[in-house]
């Protein structure tokens, strides 16, 4: 597409509809209204200026977070057109900012490739804040307008000496001659916190930065002074090296595929490491398809067949050998996939983005990777053998694992195998209504089911510590007593027969003791459920219970305190002379202090596990829990001095 920015005005602009749609169901724009929803507001304007970028006007985006939680974002663009829109009799800016899907056309002078229609977020931004500031440098001219809901506070005007700004005193200045800045504070009555969090940020720019390689992005928070700045000249070959940090490779450097078909921009990077599972990432736009699409659809397809393929020409595969599967291509494997289109044929399955659903992708996508792929095992003899060698390897345990798995679920499931003995079952069958407590020791299982309510609280007592599932297979996974009986009494199954619809609770509440045994125990659990049962986690079924560190008494008065915090305001209530106890487990507890305590509704504190950032998560998991020793030293050496020893 030609660059003239002349062309980029008013005429270029759609309107659909207002904003009050917005106020009243932010969820369904946003997703959420608590930290997440607020970082979605930042993604949106940050979006806008991408957009300016992948049309290949703008170089830098600048994202600062001010003082007293004011958020801005600016690029080097053109410039939101500010003339007349012929149709509304008003300022293109102020359409796109105050309108429901207002957008950039698809013809002359608007994007071909958009991470959605142009002023879609930026108007829902606009919105779900209590103050917007538009800022426009465009044909050696700056103008502005400031909005309060969504609503103008005037109209569109040049800058001048007397514009007073609601912003606080900023240190940052915009270097660029034009482009445009938004700048806004979250609605304190919308969400339920308005303070961004920059490490977050960081992370989510970073992502950004890797998938629209070449543009300069710059992070400031005034609040701390810290900044950070990205720039990745090789993108996606950049992302993959960084989610495989840590691990040890099947290859040495990433198959990087990248090819462009019926309009259509496909790429792919692709690199095995010899863990067993899968890690595997999908952008439609720029935009995380975290549910998928047709595109990851077509990846499968691809890699599947094009391995097979060159395992029958390299006849590693026999005549009479079966093929790979899915499953064993899978094992290992990291990748992403990447695919950029003209945004008025681009369909996702919800406002969030989170499926891709062009069904013309998939043929797409897997020629571009089956070729790729192709390719390479031509020009690189040695690296597909490699390859080779792991995924063979990953069918002869798949074969292996087939009978564990068989005698231990599949047998259970169709012959009647009974629910694990250590199992006290609730008498509720609604898994809604269902909760799991996964105790560790019998003494602390003995208390949990004396003081339990037996309506609808279950209890799996673990006797010491699981296997660390971080390094087996599922075959050796299964061997184990306690992690089978788990499995069992959660109904969901594992591996290639899982069904989380079959889940018995929806309320999984790990219970260890706190100190450095119950807390490496938790670890082990939470490194299970995150390698082989991820869907728990991302339904919001896993939980982690709160027991008390101390009980405070005096006379009759009895306080417990769930950290060293608590305990000093309790003793400030009750003065000198309290009893001060610190539970060093579960099992200290009779079974009414753990009722009241821990197991309560209307007491206890569970906190919810989740995964925000499913890369940081792997990542922090290989560290902590794989085979590689130094990077497991380097963060111990560098995090010694913020644990806190229980001596």
């Amino acid at each position: 597409m030609a660059k003239d920015s002349s062309k980029y005005s008013a005429e270029q602009i759609q309107v659909l509809e207002g904003l009050e749609p917005v106020r009243k169901r932010p969820g369904m724009y946003i997703g959420s209204t608590d930290l997440r929803g607020l970082h979605h507001l930042i993604k949106e304007v940050v979006d806008n200026s991408i957009d300016e970028a992948l049309a290949g006007f703008a170089k830098n985006i600048w994202v600062i977070l001010h003082e007293n939680d004011y958020i801005s974002v600016a690029d080097d663009g053109r410039g939101i057109p500010v003339e007349i829109h012929p149709k509304v009799g008003k300022s293109a800016l102020e359409v796109i900012m105050t309108t429901l899907h207002a957008g950039g056309k698809f013809g002359e002078g608007g994007y071909k490739v958009s991470t959605g229609l142009h002023g879609v977020g930026v108007s829902a931004v606009n919105a779900l804040s209590e103050y917007t500031r538009a800022v426009v440098r465009r044909d050696k001219k700056e103008y502005f307008q400031e909005y309060s809901k969504g609503k103008p506070k005037a109209k569109v005007a040049p800058v001048s000496p007397t514009s007073n700004f609601q912003l606080p005193t900023s240190n940052f200045v915009w270097p660029s001659k034009t482009g445009t800045m938004i700048s806004f504070l979250a609605d304190k009555s919308v969400f339920t916190t308005i303070t961004p969090d920059f490490e977050r940020l960081e992370k989510q720019i970073k992502q950004v930065a890797y998938l629209v390689a070449g543009i300069f992005f710059h992070v400031f928070d005034e609040k701390s002074g810290e900044e950070r700045h990205f720039y990745f000249q090789s993108g996606l070959g950049t992302l993959i090296k960084h989610l495989n940090k840590n691990k040890a490779l099947v290859h040495p450097e990433p198959i990087l595929i990248h090819r462009m078909i019926e309009g259509v921009d496909v790429e792919v990077a692709i690199q095995y490491n010899d863990g067993f599972v899968e890690n595997v990432e999908s952008f439609a736009n720029v935009v995380p398809t975290t549910e998928g699409g047709s595109h990851l659809t077509g990846f499968r397809i691809a890699l599947t067949r094009a391995i097979n393929d060159y395992a029958r020409k390299s006849e590693a595969l026999k005549e009479k050998d079966e093929n790979l599967t899915g499953e064993d291509v899978k094992e290992g494997l990291t990748a992403v996939v990447s695919i950029k289109m003209d945004s008025e044929r681009i369909q996702f399955e919800s406002q969030t983005k989170e499926k891709l659903g062009n069904a013309e992708l998939q043929p797409i996508v897997a020629q571009v990777v089956k070729d790729g792929l192709d390719m390479f095992f031509e020009e690189n003899p040695a690296e597909g053998r490699a390859i080779l060698e792991k995924v063979l390897l990953a069918q002869r345990a798949r074969a292996a694992a087939r009978a564990a798995k068989d005698a231990v679920i599949r047998k259970g499931a169709l012959e009647g195998m009974t629910l694990p003995g250590k199992l006290a079952d609730c008498q509720n069958r609604d898994p809604a209504e269902a909760e799991l407590y996964i105790v560790e020791g019998d003494s602390a299982g003995g208390s949990a089911k004396q003081g339990r309510d037996r309506k609808f609280q279950a209890i799996l007592p673990l006797r010491g510590k699981i296997l660390n599932t971080e390094r087996a297979r599922l075959d050796k996974i299964l061997e184990f007593e306690e992690i089978k009986a788990l499995v069992i009494a959660l109904g969901t199954g594992i591996g290639d027969i899982i069904n989380y619809d079959k889940t018995r609770y929806h309320r999984i509440i790990i219970m260890t003791d706190a100190d450095v045994d119950g807390e490496h125990i938790r670890t082990l659990l939470l490194t299970f459920f995150f390698r082989y049962l991820p869907e728990v986690i991302t339904k919001g079924y896993l939980y982690i219970a709160q027991p008390p560190l101390y009980k405070i008494q005096k006379g009759k008065d009895l306080n417990y305190a769930y950290s060293d915090e608590e305990k000093e305001v309790v003793l400030k209530k009750t003065g000198e002379g309290s009893i001060i106890s610190r539970y060093k487990g579960l099992g200290e507890m009779n079974p009414d202090q753990l009722w009241e305590t821990t197991m309560n509704p209307e007491n206890r504190v569970l906190k919810q596990v989740t995964v925000e950032d499913a890369a940081g998560a792997d990542e922090v998991f290989t560290m902590l829990m794989g085979d590689e020793v130094p990077p497991r030293k380097r963060f111990i050496q560098t995090h010694a001095k913020m644990a806190t020893l229980d001596i």
